[in-house]
């Protein structure tokens, strides 16, 4: 499992994953310091078209990746055209993204938690609720937040998944007796 036509701003936001967030500026220059949301950070030697979403204001704008290198398990990003430290000032909380089509291929039955975030959950036959979130902690298996009548904490673990079916939607899968009273 992973975590992330040409896209304009106005586009689906669905058709957007975050791939980092600015945390705050970073020099003098207008560099911004983001944590990173990706397992393929390699991709931002590749990368040059990137989009910064404000999610206060509900905002996308095109940026032009200028040049980046990575410090202390994050990444610094130089945008063109910002050039100041204001002009940094102003991306510090937003969500920096890709195309949804410009992810990186995955190989095998890996799959991105943003795919997963949608998805019905069968159990036992029946609709438990929809996965809201996917959450990492330090054990084995990432949690799939469930809403439904009530909210389902679900370790995402290869021996409970029965069927994924991306397309639909939908995870059909096999669980302990007892793990949906917890």
């Amino acid at each position: 499992m992973n975590r992330e036509k040409s896209p304009r701003a106005e586009e689906n936001p669905a058709e957007f994953v975050t791939i980092a967030k600015v945390t705050k500026t970073q020099g003098r220059i207008g560099e911004v310091a983001a944590a990173l949301f990706t397992d393929f950070p390699e991709r931002f030697a590749d990368r040059k078209r990137l989009f910064a979403f404000d999610p206060t204001h509900g905002r996308r704008r095109e940026l032009e990746l200028e040049n980046h290198w990575f410090h202390k398990g994050g990444v610094v990003l130089k945008f063109q055209s910002v050039d100041s430290i204001s002009q940094a000032e102003e991306l510090i909380g937003c969500e920096i993204q890709i195309s949804r089509s410009e992810r990186e291929k995955l190989e095998g039955d890996q799959v991105y938690v943003s795919d997963l975030v949608g998805c019905a959950v069968i159990a036992g036959g029946r609709e438990i609720g929809r996965i809201e979130d996917v959450q990492f902690s330090s054990g084995d298996a990432p949690l799939l937040v469930v809403k439904g009548e009530k909210e389902y904490l679900i370790p995402f673990a290869e021996e409970f998944v029965e069927k994924l079916e991306l397309g639909e939607k939908r995870l059909t899968m096999r669980l302990p007796e007892g793990l949906l009273e917890l």
